[in-house]
């Protein structure tokens, strides 16, 4: 006997013909459903970096541990993608976009509902872990239900979901901080999440392949714990708690077991008959340069936009909405730019577009290495505006080139380790430059307090003039207006080290991306025909 979830099912799809699966409106509902469970995967990438400084404040977090809210859940993000298309195959499509939803939807419930910075970051890493099977489970979904002349168009609405997320991500989760909570921008995905869970029970068939393969164990237990080791070492080293730095026993365990995991990984691939990640893929020069590209692009780039808001919340007291009102223009240029760096890889030769795309980085982050306490918005707006078009230019052509002489038969595993590794190039960003900010800041407020001469006239006069505007606008007492300047000159000492301490992280970003063009003038572009098809198998996987 049927059970009443799928009588009920029955007769929606007979009231509504466009969802039965023959309909050739079925796709289009498919590709909507799909788009919801990306939208809230990207979003959540985006809109938590509004809500830092609110969850340090109530949380009572440092930035050691903060920066695992981001690290966590693009490391488990990272390690899942690759595991995704076995669970596919094993499970079945549809009950696997289900899991990863139920599983992304129950992690942001549970991360709204945490007490300390300790499980909020483990509530994150189960957020990842469902993020990463939704999104290329999902394509892989959009991509078996519409025919290959319709991939592309497909894969450009499916884009419009991502870059919708990039854009407005920030600003909702801006708007739901100031107006309500940082609680706020994890409950919000709660009724999308829902909706989702139940547009796929009732529109989705279900696919599962014939043909399955032993899952490598001892690949992703390797590869997780070189990860998790490494990023932990590197993000602890400069940790308030650390009194041995770089040289303590916890690093150096790190390391080691980080050197080690990945020694063990690497010999237990090469040998795997259906490995975790196959490595083999590297011996193709385009495939190799291009990662390392997208590697050290993913460090430089996503490492320096966790800058960003902390920046404009904590040195010149935007409000959340006002931080994430501040990424708008980036998703949007990208999301013109991308397909014009397209036609210009088709016409002319990829290089181009990654090359100016690089230079055009560079410059904003050079630009973003001069930032004061007075740096106006229209200055920043521009920079970012830079931004996006130049992470526009680079991505689409290396992505391209990347997979240009890969056999059609390995793109999947090609394509998806490509998202693999951008994402741990950013973990790795965040943790080396969440480190490199706390170090500079103690840095630089210790060189700025040496300097202040308490005796010198300067001093005296803006410790007098602070005071006596405190007097005379605020009616403080003498003993109290003294007080209250002593503190205000140490306050914005702080912020001027905190400032300074940004702008040395951006100057190392801008270091770290320049150095991309040159692997870029060495890679080997092909025929426009084999572009052309290397494109067409990045919309089918």
């Amino acid at each position: 006997m049927a059970s009443p979830h799928h009588a009920i099912k029955r007769r929606i799809i007979r009231s509504i013909p466009s969802l039965q699966h023959e309909h050739k409106s079925y796709k289009w509902w498919v590709l909507c459903n799909v788009m919801i469970g990306t939208f809230i995967a990207v979003l959540d990438a985006t809109i938590v970096n509004v809500g830092f400084s609110k969850i340090m404040a109530s949380l009572g977090a440092t930035l050691d541990s903060i920066e695992w809210i981001m690290t966590g859940y693009n490391l488990s993000l990272g390690v899942m993608l690759p595991a995704s298309g076995w669970i596919a195959d094993h499970l079945g499509y549809k009950k696997t976009y289900f899991l990863a939803l139920s599983i992304f939807t129950a992690g942001s419930a549970l991360c709204g509902f945490s007490w300390n910075e300790s499980s909020l970051i483990s509530f994150r890493i189960i957020q990842g872990l469902g993020a990463g099977m939704l999104m290329p489970v999902g394509l892989a979904i959009v991509m078996r239900e519409f025919p290959k002349e319709q991939r592309g168009m497909a894969m450009g609405f499916w884009g419009i979901a991502a870059a919708a997320s990039i854009s407005f991500g920030p600003l909702v989760g801006g708007y739901l901080v100031d107006n309500f909570s940082w609680q706020a921008i994890f409950f919000v995905n709660l009724p999308i999440g829902l909706i989702g869970l139940f547009v796929t029970l009732i529109i989705q068939r279900e696919y599962k392949t014939e043909n399955t393969r032993d899952f490598d164990f001892l690949g992703f237990l390797s590869i997780t714990a070189f990860l998790t080791a490494t990023l932990l070492g590197l993000s602890e080293g400069n940790a308030v708690w650390n009194t041995g730095g770089w040289t303590s026993p916890f690093i150096v365990g790190c390391f080691t077991v980080g050197i080690t995991s990945l020694i063990v990984f690497l010999i237990v691939e090469s040998y795997q008959e259906h490995p975790f990640i196959e490595i083999k893929l590297f011996k193709n020069y385009n495939f190799t340069a291009s990662n390392a590209i997208i590697f050290i692009f993913g460090i430089g780039m996503f490492g320096s936009t966790f800058l960003m808001p902390l920046y404009w919340q904590n040195a010149l007291g935007y409000t959340a909405i006002m931080a994430g009102s501040m990424f708008l223009p980036v998703g949007i240029i990208q999301a013109f730019a991308s397909p014009i760096s397209g036609v210009i890889s088709d016409k002319i030769s990829p290089k181009l577009p990654a090359v100016t795309g690089v230079i055009l980085l560079t410059i904003s982050l050079l630009l973003n290495s001069h930032l004061t306490l007075e740096t106006e918005k229209p200055f920043m707006y521009m920079l970012l505006s830079i931004r996006g078009l130049a992470m526009g230019l680079i991505f689409t052509p290396l992505t391209t080139v990347s997979l240009l002489e890969i056999p059609s038969h390995k793109m999947a595993q090609a394509s998806g380790l490509i998202n693999v590794i951008r994402q741990i190039g950013g973990s790795f960003g965040i943790a080396i430059f969440g480190s490199i900010l706390s170090r500079r800041t103690a840095f630089h407020a210790a060189t700025f307090g040496q300097a202040i001469n308490q005796a010198s006239p300067i001093f005296k006069n803006t410790y007098g003039a602070v005071a006596g505007h405190l007097t005379h606008n605020f009616n403080s007492a003498g003993s109290v207006a003294n007080s209250q300047a002593g503190a205000l000159i140490l306050s914005n000492l702080q912020k001027q080290a905190f400032v300074q301490a940004i702008n040395d992280d951006f100057l190392i970003a801008a270091a770290i991306t320049i150095i991309i063009i040159i692997p870029i003038l060495f890679l080997r572009t092909a025929k426009k025909k084999a572009q052309a098809d290397a494109a067409d198998h990045i919309a089918i996987e």
